[in-house]
């Protein structure tokens, strides 16, 4: 793997010491696959936007593999791609507020899962008791999943919020 882009005077095994952790770890826990977590490591290290081929030599992989790998991390809210003022080309970047992102995306994918509960559980009354409470099981957790992520993301927000009301009063 080549060095990420705009990485400094840091020590450079460190850096992809780092990288390769965040391709086995945040790969393995988000259910991605370990290209992503690096990618993933590579943004957030930069300090600079990435075009599609700084990208490409920082991970070693191919514009295919890159460009999946990409629009995976924007589905997941933590990178944005956008074009900068005078260039025709994307580039990526680590968004300030992906885990606010992250969450967004979790919530997201909870009430697509609450929907399809709430459908089933409704579907189902033709199906044996023990089916049905398995349903009924289904939507309350769900239901329950929920409304705590939208509690956790109203509160990481405005959490996000101070700490920026903080820092432009330094």
């Amino acid at each position: 793997m080549s060095e990420p882009h705009g990485s400094g005077n840091g020590d450079s095994d460190d850096r992809v010491s780092l990288i390769e952790d965040f391709g086995t770890h945040i790969g393995h826990a988000m259910g991605w696959p370990p290209m992503a977590g690096r990618a993933a490591g590579v943004l957030m290290l930069s300090v600079a936007p990435m075009s599609m081929a700084q990208l490409q030599q920082a991970l070693d992989a191919s514009k295919g593999s890159v460009s999946e790998t990409t629009r995976l991390l924007m589905t997941n809210g933590i990178v944005e791609r956008f074009k900068e003022p005078g260039s025709r080309q994307f580039v990526y970047r680590w968004r300030e507020d992906a885990w606010l992102g992250c969450l967004q995306h979790q919530l997201e994918q909870t009430t697509e899962l609450l929907a399809l509960a709430d459908s089933a559980e409704g579907r189902g009354h033709d199906q044996p008791p023990a089916q049905r409470a398995r349903l009924r099981t289904m939507c309350e957790y769900y239901t329950f999943m929920v409304s705590r992520l939208e509690v956790l993301l109203a509160e990481y927000a405005a959490q996000l919020d101070r700490d920026l009301a903080d820092a432009s009063h330094d």
